[in-house]
């Protein structure tokens, strides 16, 4: 990466070069309490995994090699500020959303959001107002959420406080008139707070869809670890308007994130913005390297690579989805595949997903030959139902029961056809993609109940549903 700074992982190198002798936190002393020959590579990995003493810095009151670390971050992202997150973008979200929506807040929020935003909605108080997105015909997924919409939600909420939006979707559905969303927001004085967890690679190519902090949004959080090589947890929020108080946001990232920040963690934030600044003068290799990987997936025997139809997406080369041309179902098709050790990402009743290396060097080790003679040895059978079915939701709807209300419920345990019409008590999450089905405070409706029968056939995994195994979904009933 020639003479690309790095001063966090710098420091640390340079801290080990001292050969220290530990009398501080963490326990494992640098490293020296794991037999070399039982556990090498954990101790190894763990001579960097260090504390705030001298010369490191302080997460919390950063003045030296962190400050640094986060404002090379902020300019490359072109940001006013940058926030290195050690847990997840999940902390990110949780802290944009307190941050920025009240106790009976009215916030305009994607519905396909992921249930971290949900969390925070309800840590909050805020009063949600659910907006549809688009239903992609080619992906068969929930999509993005349309202006047109967000204008109607305007006029029958002209109170609300924030919007908050995911963009890119996880199959990297970005929408192509964001830009103007935002714009729209803004001219009513409105923040959009993006979560854009499966983002931060988007601002290094002109191939790549536009990143929500190049089109003007408040606050995006990015999961760093999901495309750079940063480690898992590894995420950043940038800040980017005066429309949203960042003394709010950095005191609500302060209370929420651990106090033991792992150096692990930030110096791999360090080398993963390094690598971006890189990876600006490789857009040429990248490219190439992207279209060598779509080649081998078009050379697999009764596969094919899932495209969108709606002219206003733009889909992320990084996320490749495909899907069988004899019907057999995402989970089955991913399970092939595992069979020939290539682990995919995600699967869901129809597609598998796969998250291609943000690289400029191209790998095939041999693994897609072993999974072609896989498919091609593997009868299959139509799936019932064919393609998936919608949802219908509607384009603009509210909690039938608001948070404060469900304290003041008790839960009880129905099966799912009792279910229908009842307030539900949990939310019920296919995970992944990690996006609720069901909500807690939500009326329960037909279409929900059949599409979680269908995943629920196809062996699919979920969070929440404590009894589902069972047939039963918890409801709220008034005391």
């Amino acid at each position: 990466m020639g003479k690309i700074r790095t001063p966090l992982y710098n420091a640390l190198i340079q801290h080990r070069q001292l050969n220290p002798l530990s009398f501080h936190v963490p326990g494992h002393k640098n490293g020296i309490l794991y037999d070399p020959n039982q556990f090498p590579h954990f101790r190894q990995t763990l001579q960097l995994d260090l504390t705030e003493i001298a010369n490191l810095d302080d997460l919390y009151a950063s003045e030296g090699i962190i400050k640094e670390a986060q404002q090379l971050a902020a300019e490359l992202y072109g940001v006013s500020s940058t926030y290195f997150l050690v847990n997840g973008s999940t902390v990110g979200n949780l802290a944009m959303i307190l941050a920025n929506c009240q106790k009976g807040d009215v916030v305009f929020v994607q519905r396909n959001s992921h249930k971290s935003v949900m969390h925070g909605l309800e840590l909050a108080g805020a009063k949600p107002v659910f907006l549809s997105p688009k239903f992609d015909e080619g992906f068969q997924v929930p999509s993005y959420v349309p202006v047109e919409t967000v204008k109607k939600a305007f006029q029958k909420y002209p109170q609300v406080k924030a919007i908050i939006l995911t963009s890119p979707t996880y199959y990297g559905l970005t929408y192509t008139k964001l830009n103007e969303l935002i714009q729209f927001a803004h001219s009513r004085r409105v923040p959009v707070l993006v979560d854009e967890a499966h983002g931060a690679h988007l601002i290094a190519s002109s191939s790549f869809p536009k990143s929500a902090v190049s089109v003007g949004a408040d606050v995006v959080v990015q999961s760093a670890h999901k495309t750079l090589p940063a480690m898992t947890m590894g995420a950043f929020l940038h800040v980017n308007s005066k429309l949203v108080n960042e003394e709010k946001i950095s005191h609500y990232i302060h209370m929420l994130q651990t106090s033991s920040p792992s150096y692990l963690i930030m110096a791999s934030l360090d080398l993963a913005r390094a690598y971006v600044e890189d990876m600006l003068t490789k857009e040429e290799e990248l490219n190439q390297t992207l279209h060598k990987y779509v080649e081998i997936f078009q050379r697999l025997d009764y596969i094919d690579i899932v495209s969108s139809k709606d002219p206003f997406v733009a889909v992320d080369p990084l996320k490749l989805t495909i899907r069988s041309q004899n019907a057999m179902s995402g989970y089955d098709l991913m399970k092939l595949f595992e069979k020939a050790r290539i682990y995919p990402e995600l699967a869901d009743p129809l597609n598998v997903l796969f998250v291609l290396p943000f690289a400029k060097e191209f790998q095939d080790t041999g693994h897609f030959s072993k999974v072609n003679d896989i498919l091609k040895s593997t009868q299959t059978s139509k799936m019932e139902w064919g393609l998936q079915k919608e949802v219908q939701i509607d384009e603009i709807s509210q909690l039938s029961i608001s948070y404060e209300a469900m304290e003041n419920c008790t839960k009880t345990f129905v099966s799912l056809e009792e279910a229908i019409g009842e307030i539900s008590a949990e939310m019920i999450i296919p995970y992944p993609p990690g996006i609720p089905l069901l909500m807690r405070g939500e009326k329960i409706t037909k279409n929900q109940i059949e599409a979680l029968k269908r995943l629920i056939k196809l062996r699919a995994n979920f969070q929440g549903g404590m009894k589902l195994a069972e047939g039963l979904i918890s409801i709220f009933r008034k005391r």
